[in-house]
């Protein structure tokens, strides 16, 4: 029951270093949450959060990332982008990031999948490099 308490504790969060971009068509800025009895704060409510205060229609325009707790904990900062549409972060939004929201679909290869893939790919050289690289794409999709 503690544990369950500790968990519905409430947080406070403040934004500082707010920056619109507008060449990049989303607004910028490092966010600080405070929460005392708890280890840390999913991002998901951190999203739902930043999404309330900036009014927000859809939770998948705001992005949330580089979250760390200070030592000794209580305290995290991190970094928040909010795009203006989704089309604007599908344009500028590295891929990593949106498979990581759930925007794209994550690619599901093992690690021994990709080590041995990169190790074909240095044994190609010159001209024939651009074909075993098409080659490769052929054989996994």
């Amino acid at each position: 029951p503690a544990v369950l308490a500790s968990m519905a504790a409430p947080v406070q969060l403040r934004t500082r270093k707010f920056l619109r971009n507008a060449l990049l068509a989303r607004r910028q800025m490092v966010f600080d949450v405070i929460h005392p009895g708890r280890a840390n704060v999913p991002k998901t409510e951190l999203r739902e959060k930043l999404g309330e205060m900036f009014k927000v229609g859809e939770i998948d325009k705001v992005i949330v990332f580089g979250v760390r707790t200070q030592f000794g904990g209580g305290k995290s900062t991190g970094f928040c982008l909010i795009y203006d549409s989704l089309e604007d972060l599908k344009k500028f939004e590295p891929k990593y990031r949106q498979a990581r929201q759930g925007i794209i679909p994550k690619k599901e290869t093992s690690r021994k999948q990709i080590k041995e893939a990169k190790n074909r790919k240095k044994k190609v050289w010159g001209l024939g490099r651009r074909i075993a690289r098409h080659k490769a794409k052929k054989a996994n999709a």
